[in-house]
């Protein structure tokens, strides 16, 4: 982590101090961590990566005490004077409330045509 911000340290829980400098594990649960790698990694040789540029993703995350948040982010590559990728710069935001939202209304729906059903 090159780069860390106010925001980051909202949605994080991370002071910048404890973010600069560490790895992205710091925020990416571990049951995540050999997939990001694998891709990150695929990007960093040749610039594959099966999102478009600027593509909005959405994914878990891991807040400094442990919980788990939803975020959505684009990636952009930073290229160096020969073109080459030289980093990733990540724009994200907290979406945890909307995630929570939608998944309380699914069930809602869900109970909704169960009992419909059952009635009918």
């Amino acid at each position: 982590i090159r780069f860390w911000n106010k925001a980051a340290e909202r949605v994080f829980g991370f002071a910048e101090a404890e973010a600069l400098g560490a790895s992205l594990d710091l925020i990416i649960p571990e049951r995540l961590r050999g997939r990001h790698w694998e891709g990150f990694g695929r990007v960093m040789k040749g610039g594959e990566s099966r999102y478009g540029e600027g593509d909005l993703l959405a994914v878990p995350a891991r807040h400094k005490g442990g919980r788990q948040i939803s975020v959505e982010f684009t990636i952009l590559p930073m290229h160096d004077a020969a073109g080459a990728i030289a980093g990733i710069v990540a724009f994200l935001r907290d979406v945890t409330a909307r995630f929570e939202e939608t998944r309380a209304l699914r069930r809602e729906l869900a109970a909704l045509k169960t009992s419909k059903s059952d009635a009918g």
